[in-house]
């Protein structure tokens, strides 16, 4: 059976999620997509992001969860696997540290690794502090993925909860999840009609 639905879409997405506090909400966006999107869902953790979320959690909304700590896995769990195996990749969040690595080059966890791997479209959502977001060294970062052909979606800026603070302060947000779902849908390579 199609779906003929013109407001579903599907494909093989990767969310590569990081060690941001932000890295809590991510069973929302993954709740809010299935609202349109037919596809399967693989989320790639870093450690820090399982020390946030536990895999466990994420695993009742995602397809699959992967976080390169199990040796077992790693033949059939890689960067070329998980390369091979999608059509687009999303970090969310993305942090000042993984914008580092990628715009460098630098693959120190499995999923800097899968970004170097990928001939696929990748979107980072920044997440961090307003101060972070504005230095000089995030700003080049943020160009040089840029002009290596990553997609950095800028941060929206409004009242947010700092874990650290603990207080409101005005800072770069993750985005709404009807956002995140119609920037998915743009960068997900078209395909034919999507079996379900």
């Amino acid at each position: 059976m199609t779906s003929e639905n013109p407001s579903t879409f599907g494909g093989r997405l990767l969310i590569g999620a990081t060690g941001s506090a932000a890295v809590a909400t991510l069973p929302m966006y993954v709740n809010a997509l299935r609202t349109t999107f037919t596809g399967t869902v693989t989320v790639l953790m870093t450690h820090t992001a399982a020390t946030f979320l536990p895999p466990h959690t994420v695993a009742l909304f995602a397809d699959r969860v992967v976080t390169g700590t199990t040796p077992d896995d790693w033949a059939r769990e890689n960067q070329a696997t998980l390369a091979a195996e999608h059509d687009m990749m999303a970090v969310l969040p993305a942090t000042a540290n993984m914008l580092s690595a990628t715009a460098t080059g630098a693959v120190p966890n499995m999923l800097t690794a899968t970004i170097a791997a990928a001939d696929f479209p990748v979107v980072f959502f920044p997440v961090m502090t307003g101060a972070m977001w504005a230095k000089p060294a995030v700003q080049r970062n943020v160009d040089q993925l840029r002009l290596d052909g990553h997609h950095v979606v800028d941060p929206q800026w409004g009242q947010r909860y700092d874990v650290g603070l603990g207080e409101f302060v005005k800072a770069p947000m993750p985005p709404a999840p009807p956002q995140f779902i119609e920037v998915v849908r743009e960068f997900m390579p078209k395909s034919g009609p999507v079996v379900v």
